[in-house]
């Protein structure tokens, strides 16, 4: 209930955000002014202030989501030697791969799992759950954290926050077209907009969200091979497979982390077929793992 509360309460602000930008920004109407056509110049910033602001709002403040959703203890000051060790292995990668030391925490979960998330590439958190901790070998939780380091170095957060604005923008802005021309041809309406441009509007945004989630999982997809070979680099090939191989005899453990969190996580789901795959965040560990024995 806590995560759900934070869920709403934080896309309520977002949309009280945006609609005072729009305010400010002078865009009060998406009709032009004799109220029977559109005006696109209005529409295409309604729709960017939409599709771009809150995908980077929500990237601004994902650590602080990470933290509130799922109980993230950030490692201040090590209280024991695997803490100490945790920092110092995160800080040496951060080191290798040339950017700002993230902050570095743990989260109460049996699932063994990690993520990285955070507005830039120095300014970004890693961490991992006690599940991980207590199922993996040093070895093998170096290689995650590597992984997740090179998801912050690669700029997967602020790449995914891009490509996301530029379909949500698309989506919106040809979902009120297709609504406009809907309650103009269809149903004759000749001023402003009835019912049928709200309802044609909803289900083609509906629809269009649908088909352009493909193009954001199709790149969700493509970065984990890519923060993968990261982790190979920075921690060692072997251990990159390991790691992954013991996160593929857990896949029976049900998923603990929240839906908007688990796209940043290092586990993905198993084996999918058909159109399932198209909407997969990540690819199944099988393919990751002979992705790795393939480059090597």
């Amino acid at each position: 209930m806590k995560r759900i509360a934070l869920f709403l309460a934080t896309n309520l602000a977002i949309i009280v955000v945006l609609s005072i930008t729009l305010r400010l920004l002078g865009v009060e109407r998406i009709l032009d002014e004799t109220g029977t056509g559109l005006d696109y110049t209005s529409l295409l910033i309604f729709a960017a202030v939409f599709g771009f602001g809150g995908s980077f709002i929500s990237l601004a403040i994902s650590k602080w989501m990470a933290k509130m959703s799922m109980g993230v203890q950030v490692i201040e000051q090590p209280r024991s030697p695997d803490e100490l060790w945790l920092v110092e292995t995160v800080r040496r990668q951060a080191r290798q791969a040339g950017i700002g030391m993230p902050e570095v925490g743990i989260f109460n979960s049996p699932e063994p799992n990690a993520f990285a998330t955070g507005m830039s590439r120095n300014n970004a958190l890693v961490a991992v759950s006690t599940g991980l901790l207590q199922n993996m070998g040093r070895d093998e939780v170096e290689a995650v954290l590597g992984h997740e380091v090179s998801h912050v170095a690669n700029g997967d957060m602020v790449t995914l926050a891009l490509i996301q604005g530029v379909v949500n923008t698309f989506v919106i802005f040809l979902a009120r077209v297709i609504g406009h021309v809907v309650d103009r041809v269809v149903f004759k309406n000749e001023e402003g907009h009835g019912p049928a441009f709200w309802i044609t509007t909803i289900v083609a945004e509906i629809v269009l969200a649908i088909l352009a989630s493909i193009i954001v999982m199709w790149f969700s997809r493509r970065r984990e091979f890519r923060a993968d070979a990261g982790g190979a680099e920075l921690a060692g090939r072997e251990k990159m497979i390991h790691a992954l191989e013991r996160l593929r005899a857990a896949q029976g453990m049900p998923a603990q982390m929240p839906d908007q969190m688990r796209a940043f996580g290092i586990r993905g789901g198993g084996m999918a077929q058909g159109l399932k795959r198209l909407f997969m965040t990540h690819p199944p560990l099988e393919e990751r793992i002979m992705a790795l024995k393939a480059a090597g």
